[in-house]
């Protein structure tokens, strides 16, 4: 359990920085194309729920998706070409920073679309049961999502025919500009499992080993033919929707409160005093860390553009 631990933090860590790199190139003007969507904050959703899953179990993701990506296995260089808009990106340049697929680790795809991967999550957890496969399917979505039409028909089938899909609700208490409290009545979006005759459960998503236990036991739930479960995860974004949101709605004392409450340096604190890892461990991981990106930002910058007359490569209709 402590190299899991330690795994965890490790994950964390990564996305963090591979972030706020992007924070940083989202300031020169040109310099990342179209709309930059971080999830910092919330580290310990993504490392937590793909720490608790296999390489051929399938994620889907939104627009906050490069945590998730990071943490299920894709490789950094080609998913900072892609955010680049680079030919040598997942998708050859053409899916930029929201719409990433990464077929090599299972990561099907990702979408803009509120609540819009939750019914393609459906039809995958279907075709591994029809091929009775040991894997499961993994959708990520955020509380906005669990007002969508999509949101309730997909639960409805998934509880009928027993799917093995796991429902991860991030709830960072912003949906766009709009308080969770302010686009629905529930307290809690698990409570909404209820009504579909699966399991809901409410997890503290700051706390990355709690969400890699609740997903575990998803999966064992989905492996033994007993159907989905809905995991909500209780977080919260540092940032604003996108990196051209000033955040004007949210409290800075929520913002400050959130903020001592962060994954990262929870798990790393207990790591420190139990003895498994040092202050100067840290720094070496620092270290490693931040050459990866770096080496990613060059591989990004130095790659070419897509060529026109590939436009219509790879597109199906």
């Amino acid at each position: 359990m402590v190299q899991k631990k330690l795994m965890l933090y490790q994950n964390m860590l990564f996305i963090r920085r591979f972030e706020e790199k992007l924070t940083e190139l989202c300031k020169i003007e040109g310099k990342l194309p179209g709309m930059v969507i971080l999830c910092t904050g919330q580290e310990g959703v993504a490392a937590g729920v793909c720490g608790a899953l296999e390489k051929e179990d399938v994620i889907i993701s939104n627009h906050r998706s490069h945590g998730h990506l990071l943490a299920k296995g894709a490789d950094s260089n080609a998913l900072m070409a892609e955010i680049f808009g680079k030919k040598t990106g997942c998708n050859k340049g053409k899916s930029g920073t929201l719409h990433i697929a990464v077929p090599e680790v299972n990561a099907l795809c990702t979408t803009t679309v509120v609540g819009g991967g939750i019914p393609i999550a459906v039809g995958t957890a279907f075709a591994q049961q029809y091929k009775k496969s040991e894997a499961v399917t993994v959708c990520f979505f955020g509380d906005g999502s669990a007002d969508e039409g999509s949101f309730h028909e997909s639960l409805n089938m998934a509880a009928l025919w027993d799917l093995p899909v796991i429902f991860v609700c991030e709830n960072n208490v912003y949906s766009g500009a709009q308080r969770m409290e302010e686009h629905t009545r529930v307290k809690d979006i698990a409570l909404r499992a209820q009504g579909y005759g699966m399991p809901g459960v409410v997890v503290d998503g700051n706390d990355a080993e709690a969400v890699l236990k609740a997903t575990a036991e998803a999966r064992e739930r989905c492996l033994a033919g007993e159907g989905p479960t809905l995991i909500e995860c209780k977080t919260y974004r540092w940032r604003g929707h996108g990196e051209a949101d000033h955040q004007a709605y949210q409290p800075k004392d929520e913002i400050a409160m959130w903020m001592e409450r962060c994954p990262i340096k929870k798990i790393e604190n207990e790591l420190l005093s139990e003895g498994v890892i040092s202050r100067e461990d840290i720094t070496a991981l620092e270290d490693s860390i931040a050459i990866i990106v770096e080496d990613a930002v060059r591989f990004a910058e130095e790659s070419p553009l897509p060529d026109p007359e590939e436009a219509l490569d790879d597109v199906y209709i």
